[in-house]
């Protein structure tokens, strides 16, 4: 079968032995092979072989990643997920055809499978004396240069399978990102939570202030929104009883792409009845820090050169006092008029937004704080402007019982004391209506069905959502969101652009 579509990178030397092998009558492509032990196995059980043959055979599959043809003998390097091993292949075990068949036909790429006995070479490189192949599966498409392997970032993220083919590194990086969901998970469930799903298309967005996707439904007739958050959908089920619960939720923000955004993220929401957003910090600090002690065997890590401490007790700062003794700015010896100067003179974005003294805290915080807060810090007491889902504070005017987690310039962690009240609650909506239809793009809309069910009556509660992805970021000791999600979102190169161009009906 001859391909000519340009988008297809399938080489002809190679399409040309597949050609050949199905005209030999050759079995191309074969369901399922009996593979009796991964190379991990393998190496745990002979870690004691000598330079003599193993009396046990092995049954070993994966791919070739080095192919060394000596004349009558080839060495190998075969990899599964687990690891790889050496193979020695020899004309006389094989048999001349087979062995001429290997010769000619499988390469660098191939998935094989090869049985055989287990010997150490006079180097020590523990090896499959192999006495028999299986071509499993034949590369069309050749594999980045062996000695470097895939080292463009741009196609790493594109074609996020040819990176995990051939480095190590990101391999690790996901298996770790997994292992913090299952730990996630054990440590939430062994602490009494039950985990739900709540809704992904949503009639109504909330739950965080973020530019949702949109979607249309064509048998409801009616606009649906992607999730940002699954705040809402998770508290009416403590309002109908569940004490605590969480949720793993991908949610869809539609804003930037840098290196610590994606359009599509994970995240864990959790809440918990009859507590407060003390509570909260404790249940986030002690589920953190179990997270860096079960993978890293210790509390201190480093992380962007800098090296992070863990260990419990975490600092905690008020924002007030954050932006007074970092950010050298102490708000209330300002007014309004004086603050907007001092932060035109800074050089500070949106210097002309806020309006109050509280909203200049935030300015100021954002853009002279955050990035300094490197060891783990809370950050805590809120402007209540910022913050429409929080209860207001017990003792500070103005202010709400809502903190954040930083680590390494990062937010890693949102909570309340939730605002249960449904006056309250409706009020703040409506001053984020009125946002919103002025033009923020980010700002919620009235739920009002979340309101009525606030109405029914939602015991006080705390709540925190956690980012998966950066906390991943934290824990692999990686800089760029993009290298611990499988499949950023990326734009869409020069040839598929022209393609969409192309599929797209002219708008009347």
């Amino acid at each position: 079968m001859e391909i000519k579509n340009p988008n297809v990178q399938f080489e002809e030397m190679r399409l040309s032995k597949v050609r050949e092998m199905r005209e030999a009558g050759m079995t191309l492509y074969p369901p399922c092979f009996p593979r009796t032990e991964t190379v991990a196995e393998i190496r745990e059980k002979y870690s004691e072989a000598g330079h003599e043959k193993s009396e046990g055979r092995v049954t070993a599959a994966g791919r070739l990643y080095t192919v060394r043809n000596h004349g009558k003998t080839i060495f190998a390097d075969l990899g599964d997920e687990s690891g790889r091993i050496q193979l020695y292949i020899r004309k006389n075990d094989l048999g001349a055809e087979k062995f001429g068949y290997f010769t000619a036909m499988v390469e660098r790429g191939d998935i094989i499978g090869a049985s055989g006995h287990v010997f150490r070479t006079k180097v020590g490189e523990l090896t499959i004396w192999v006495d028999d192949v299986t071509l499993l599966t034949k590369s069309v498409i050749s594999l980045p240069e062996k000695f470097h392997g895939l080292k463009d970032v741009e196609k790493r993220y594109r074609q996020r399978y040819l990176d995990l083919i051939t480095n190590e590194e990101t391999r690790e990086t996901f298996r770790t990102r997994s292992r913090i969901l299952s730990l996630i998970r054990k440590y939430l469930t062994e602490n009494g939570f039950l985990e739900f799903e709540t809704p992904i298309l949503q009639p109504v967005y909330g739950g965080a202030n973020a530019r949702p996707f949109t979607t249309f439904h064509n048998f409801l007739e009616q606009k649906l929104f992607m999730r940002i958050a699954p705040e809402l959908y998770l508290k009416r089920l403590v309002i109908g009883g569940y004490e605590k619960v969480f949720e793993l939720a991908r949610n869809f923000r539609n804003e930037d792409i840098d290196t610590q955004h994606n359009p599509e993220f994970s995240m864990v929401e959790i809440y918990e009845a009859y507590r407060d957003y003390n509570d909260m910090m404790a249940l986030t600090e002690g589920l953190i820090s179990s997270l860096v002690h079960e993978i890293h065997g210790t509390y201190e890590i480093t992380y962007g050169g800098d090296r992070i401490n863990f260990t419990p007790p975490w600092k905690k700062m008020s924002m007030e006092d954050a932006v007074r003794e970092i950010g050298g700015v102490d708000i209330w010896s300002y007014t309004p008029e004086e603050l907007r100067e001092l932060a035109r003179q800074k050089g500070i974005e949106g210097w002309d937004l806020p309006q109050n003294n509280r909203e200049f805290l935030v300015l100021f915080f954002e853009a002279l704080v955050e990035e300094r807060l490197i060891q783990p810090v809370f950050i805590h007491d809120f402007p209540i402007e910022n913050s429409p889902l929080a209860k207001r504070h017990r003792s500070k005017e103005g202010f709400t019982e809502r903190f954040e987690l930083f680590v390494c310039g990062m937010e890693l962690a949102n909570g309340f004391s939730e605002l249960n009240d449904p006056q309250d609650q409706l009020k703040r909506f409506e001053l984020q209506d009125e946002k919103r239809r002025a033009g923020d793009p980010e700002a919620q809309m009235i739920d009002y069905d979340f309101i009525n069910a606030l109405g029914y009556g939602m015991p006080p509660t705390g709540g925190v959502g956690l980012g998966i992805d950066r906390v991943v970021m934290v824990l692999t000791d990686n800089v760029s969101i993009k290298e611990v999600i499988l499949f950023p979102q990326m734009k869409s190169g020069a040839e598929r652009q022209e393609r969409e161009e192309e599929d797209t009906p002219e708008q009347n």
